[in-house]
């Protein structure tokens, strides 16, 4: 199987939903009937217990319908990036994790003016110039939180859309669920569709954002073989590495689809240390060569090992498509 396991759960998921959206729909209705939140009391011995002390914390499980559970996520570390931005520091001392602030969020939100109240005292801290207050401005408005939802859809034979979505960063979701998530928010921007047949190169060395974003929603996940990592799941972005090395005295056009490899930072470190030879086929094919003399196929469905003969029959395939695509 050349997906990695991730993968295949995930095509697996959405296909088990898309043959029977109807029978999701229940698995949806049945889960919305048994919502609770609930806070355990320790078990007696918890608080001297060594290997998990319940000693001073306690413990709350909350089962939320979804579109609830990410604006509940949003608001609890909206709050906390607040509080840690504001938080007195003693001179030396380590500053606390986004962990401990997320729990004095959650907790803080027990007394909702008490919210209210620390969220104005920051908006209006006196003493400040208006040019200050911009310049401090902080990176997330508390009140007014962004997101951004990119959700990728299919039509069928008849033209409509398709019962199943791919929602970034949550996975397969049917429509009516995402119409939920979108329900909260009063203002919603709807961006132009994102056509990944398309291609574009440009001069400079640095990649074009747009370019950026046609790639990693082409391949999903890291391009070197055999990797599993998704990029929407490890929250950080890719390196977007020129497959063929970028040449300052090179021909025009050298940045683009056709010469974009998004690879994690250790990956990235491989390729250009250790002796690894890469090919792009297109915007979301290439051809690896290891060390050791073997050679992968890299596309957005996983890794498969090809023969010698293959590589070099690829190699010119490499070289059309490229120009093909730098367009």
């Amino acid at each position: 199987m050349d997906e990695a396991p991730s993968r295949i759960l995930s095509i697996a998921e959405a296909k088990v939903i898309e043959a029977d959206p109807v029978a999701h729909q229940a698995r949806i209705d049945k889960n919305q009937s048994q919502k609770g939140v609930w806070y355990p009391k320790p078990r007696p011995g918890a608080q001297v217990d060594e290997s998990d002390s319940q000693a001073g914390v306690g413990t709350v499980f909350a089962r939320l319908d979804e579109a609830d559970a990410l604006a509940h996520q949003h608001t609890v570390d909206d709050l906390a990036t607040a509080l840690a931005e504001h938080a007195d520091v003693a001179d030396g001392a380590e500053p606390l994790g986004m962990d401990h602030w997320r729990a004095e969020a959650f907790a803080m939100l027990a007394d909702p003016a008490a919210v209210l109240a620390f969220l104005n005292s920051i908006d209006d801290t006196p003493g400040t110039s208006e040019v200050e207050e911009v310049a401090q401005q902080p990176s997330r408005d508390h009140r007014s939180p962004t997101t951004e939802l990119i959700v990728h859809v299919s039509l069928t034979d008849t033209g409509e859309f398709g019962p199943v979505a791919r929602v970034e960063g949550l996975g397969p979701r049917l429509l009516d669920q995402v119409h939920d998530l979108l329900r909260r928010h009063a203002t919603i921007t709807v961006q132009p569709v994102i056509d990944l047949h398309t291609g574009r190169s440009v001069n400079g060395y640095e990649h074009p954002t747009d370019v950026k974003h046609r790639t990693q929603l082409r391949t999903v996940g890291d391009a070197f073989p055999h990797a599993t990592g998704l990029f929407n799941h490890s929250g950080r972005p890719p390196d977007h590495d020129h497959t063929t090395p970028y040449d300052k005295h090179g021909p025009p056009g050298q940045t683009g689809d056709h010469n974009d490899t998004p690879l994690t930072r250790h990956h990235h470190r491989a390729k250009t240390h250790l002796d690894y030879t890469v090919m792009q086929l297109g915007p979301d094919r290439w051809i690896w060569g290891t060390p050791h003399g073997l050679y992968r196929l890299v596309t957005g469905g996983g890794t498969r090992p090809i023969t010698q003969a293959e590589y070099h029959l690829h190699t010119h395939q490499a070289l059309t498509l490229a120009g093909d695509y730098a367009a």
